[in-house]
């Protein structure tokens, strides 16, 4: 097959990683990709949003398979564009048509969802600009913290957790006065606070039946022990060792099931990842929200841990057939560690030499996001450069390994957690 998958980052790396190495896949090229992509594939100068020229390289290219990494492409109909059109009617996508991408596009939408299909999930109101004074009055009244989240996509930093009146006001003020997140605040979901521990799980859906992929715990803020400024994301961790036996199961029989009866009663053709950050609430599940596609840099830490063929299992998704297929996943734990560029996730420089990136490894992965190549040299083109992934037996073990590649890596202020996982350890006692 030839396969093409859309993104730039650390989850397109890590995706045609592990595509590469199916033989089913003949050649794969990545669009537009980085200087970590074109070391398994070709990278293409074609933006994901431009579907013309994504057309034209699936036809040029006789791709069989189209891998949408990022959310925007999707919620922007994509899969649509190409489904209207019968030259590609045997074309495999993987991701959801427009109508299931609204899930990640609209926190409005995805909240109605969920209340409609009986999904536990925080009590909340929806506010459009014009209802400004009334929201205002709302959250004098709402008990704090609260949380403030604008309708539409924000790069992942459209969340604010409010702790009292004057924080929740500004908060209000920015997302649908000045518009900080642009039309993505043209409405503003306000929520119940809830007091828990987050999780990421995956599941691949056919839009008949489901696999669930190894769950994640993420870090997004820039500091150590969740501290300062949101970011897409400084390291995760799978498995999750306070998502038990027990919780999981509380998951997909309270969360899972009736997410994927809800598409198919809504008629929504869904096939693709549904990545659900969940809250567990004293032993119980919570959705937070609802992703179309893998998270960044969770895929470094649940692609990896995939014992089967990630192309076998993609055909399997697009052909309806994922019921029969026999997903197997290793029981080691993966630790990621996300380097980024001095000052992110605000001002920081590109251009800047990358070094020691061979030394890394072999007892590393390492998966390139903000990079470029430029005269045989490897550069930093982004807030979030790279990301190291180790696997072993336990965390500390992967943890270690981990810190060990990025002690080996460098570039013009460079920066990094140091407490990746140390969250979690209470948990391994």
């Amino acid at each position: 097959m030839n396969i093409l998958v859309l993104g730039s980052g650390g989850r397109e790396h890590c995706l045609a990683w592990k595509i590469s190495q199916s033989p089913a896949c003949t050649q794969l090229f990545v669009a537009p990709g980085n200087a970590g992509t074109q070391l398994v594939a070709t990278n293409l100068t074609i933006a994901p949003g431009q579907f013309k020229q994504v057309a034209q390289a699936v036809t040029h290219h006789q791709i069989d398979m189209l891998v949408v990494g990022p959310e925007d492409p999707l919620v922007h109909g994509i899969v649509d564009y190409f489904r209207a059109d019968s030259r590609f009617n045997d074309l495999l996508i993987i991701g959801p048509n427009q109508a299931g991408a609204r899930l990640e596009g609209s926190k409005d939408f995805s909240k109605q969802f969920m209340l409609s299909h009986g999904i536990p999930t925080a009590s909340a109101q929806t506010f459009t600009s014009e209802q400004y004074d009334k929201a205002l009055n709302y959250i004098k009244n709402h008990p704090y913290p609260l949380v403030l989240k604008a309708d539409g996509l924000a790069a992942g930093k459209g969340v604010i957790i409010a702790n009292n009146f004057k924080e929740a006001e500004t908060a209000l003020k920015d997302i649908l006065i000045t518009k900080k997140f642009s039309d993505a605040g043209n409405k503003v979901l306000i929520e119940e606070f809830l007091d828990g521990i987050e999780l990421s799980v995956f599941v691949l859906t056919d839009g008949l039946s489901y696999k669930i992929l190894p769950e994640a715990k993420d870090y997004k803020r820039i500091g150590e022990h969740d501290t300062g400024l949101n970011t897409g994301g400084m390291g995760a961790v799978s498995p999750v060792p306070f998502a038990g036996t027990a919780f999981m199961q509380k998951v997909e029989q309270q969360v899972i099931k009736p997410t994927i009866a809800g598409l198919r009663k809504e008629h929504i053709d869904y096939r693709g990842f549904l990545f659900i950050g969940l809250m567990n609430v004293a032993g119980n599940p919570y959705v937070i929200e609802y992703n179309v596609r893998m998270g960044d840099p969770e895929t470094q830490a649940v692609i990896p841990r995939l014992t089967c063929d990630l192309v076998e299992l993609f055909k399997a998704t697009g052909n309806q057939n994922l019921a029969s297929f026999n997903l197997t996943i290793t029981n080691k734990t993966a630790v990621t560690v996300v380097g980024v560029a001095g000052g992110y996730p605000e001002g920081y420089e590109k251009g800047n030499p990358i070094s020691g990136l061979e030394a890394a490894e072999p007892n590393c992965l390492v998966f390139q996001a903000g990079t470029q190549q430029q005269n045989n040299n490897v550069q930093t083109n982004g807030g979030r450069v790279l990301a190291a992934t180790a696997m072993a037996n336990t965390i500390p073990e992967a943890k270690q390994l981990a810190y060990n590649a990025l002690q080996r890596i460098s570039w013009k202020d460079m920066y990094y957690r140091k407490d990746i996982s140390d969250d979690l350890l209470p948990y391994l006692k």
